[in-house]
């Protein structure tokens, strides 16, 4: 692991980027910590959607307002072909955009190395910052990211999962591995989503294997969920992590 830069540090938030390894890929992610903690109590993992990095908007909100309000620390990393991953780094335009998503995703194991790539996340962070109960966030290509990972790794305690279905290019792993997800989980859908059609996200929601499993829909389109449920998704994952 490769601590990138000086910490950050504001509104008692304080922020780090760092490097993890492997395998051959680096992996480029991010840490919050409350600003006085030197170790992590308990740990959110936070993924983003297609097309974004780890510093999306609503990913640096949540990791701020789950230091701020609950001290619980967050780690986003840039997923495959995204962010600091892409190519083309710098180039934004969406067309490209769709076109590293696609060449990310086709690969027959780049589901399995996702889920290597945040193991390894998960582990460095622990070594360096000690260990505590851990959390899932990921909505969109964040859910593609985050069953997987559920699915195969005992330490995620809750997760908030949505705007996905049984669809997209790793539909067949989506359909295989949600049964073994078994911690709690608050699941978003938008009733009127373009995107991913309504019914495979209500598949996807009905395979999750967990009995403490809970939907969220509203009316609107893929990326129109309710501020207020945005809100809410630390502080469903503090009651679980606590």
């Amino acid at each position: 692991m490769e601590w990138i830069g000086d910490a950050v540090t504001g509104q008692g938030v304080t922020e780090q980027r760092f490097d993890v390894f492997c395998e051959e890929r680096r992996v480029p992610g991010i840490l919050w910590m409350p600003e006085a903690a030197r170790e992590v109590n308990a740990l959110a993992l936070l993924g983003h959607g297609g097309g974004l990095d780890k510093r999306a908007d609503y990913i640096l909100g949540t990791a701020r307002r789950l230091v701020r309000r609950h001290g619980i620390s967050a780690i986003a990393i840039d997923g495959p072909g995204h962010g600091e991953r892409r190519s083309t780094a710098g180039d934004l335009a969406p067309e490209n955009s769709e076109a590293e998503f696609q060449k990310a995703w086709s690969p027959a194991d780049a589901t399995d190395k996702m889920v290597e790539d945040w193991k390894a996340a998960l582990d460095a962070i622990q070594s360096e910052k000690g260990e505590g109960p851990v959390g899932y966030f990921g909505l969109s290509m964040g859910t593609m990211m985050g069953v997987p990972l559920i699915a195969s790794e005992p330490r995620v305690q809750a997760a908030v999962l949505g705007l996905m279905g049984v669809w997209g290019p790793n539909r067949e792993r989506l359909s295989s591995d949600s049964p073994n997800v078994q911690c709690p989980v608050r699941f978003l859908a938008q009733w009127d989503d373009e995107v991913v059609p309504r019914e495979t996200a209500l598949e996807l929601f009905d395979r999750l294997g967990t009995k403490q499993k809970s939907l969220h829909a509203h009316p609107g389109k893929h990326v129109q969920v309710p501020a207020e449920e945005m809100r809410a998704i630390p502080d469903f994952l503090a009651a679980h992590l606590r």
